[in-house]
């Protein structure tokens, strides 16, 4: 029997489940249990993202897309003071969107990585 995503990742969110769910119904067990180890340990959840909104305000602006991968916006975002706050207002608002399409990317990593071992 295949391992139930919702019990393996807890903190996994209902489009991000759907996504998965679709990406990973060809995998074997053992291959469903390597993607779930992989996947886990480089994916970001949405309160880390926020949280990285939220710092973008206090401290280092652009913090949330570096979290993300995105180092040129990131950069960007730190010398222009997140375009004057405002894109950090709008990543903060958009925080589970950022924070889906970087697990989207490290979804299709995660599974390469899976097929590349088989």
């Amino acid at each position: 029997m295949k391992p139930n995503l919702i019990n393996m990742i807890p903190s996994i969110e209902g489009e991000e489940l759907v996504y998965l769910q679709m990406a990973t119904k060809e995998l074997t067990e053992e291959q469903m249990v390597n993607f779930i180890a992989l996947y886990n340990g480089k994916r970001k959840k949405t309160d880390q993202i926020l949280l990285g909104c939220v710092l973008g305000f206090v401290c280092v602006a652009g913090i949330q897309r570096f979290m993300v991968g995105q180092t040129g916006m990131g950069l960007l975002f730190l010398f222009t003071g997140g375009f004057c706050f405002i894109g950090t207002i709008l990543d903060t608002i958009n925080h589970k969107r950022l924070a889906f399409e970087y697990n989207q990317k490290m979804a299709r990593e995660s599974m390469a990585m899976v097929y590349s071992y088989q």
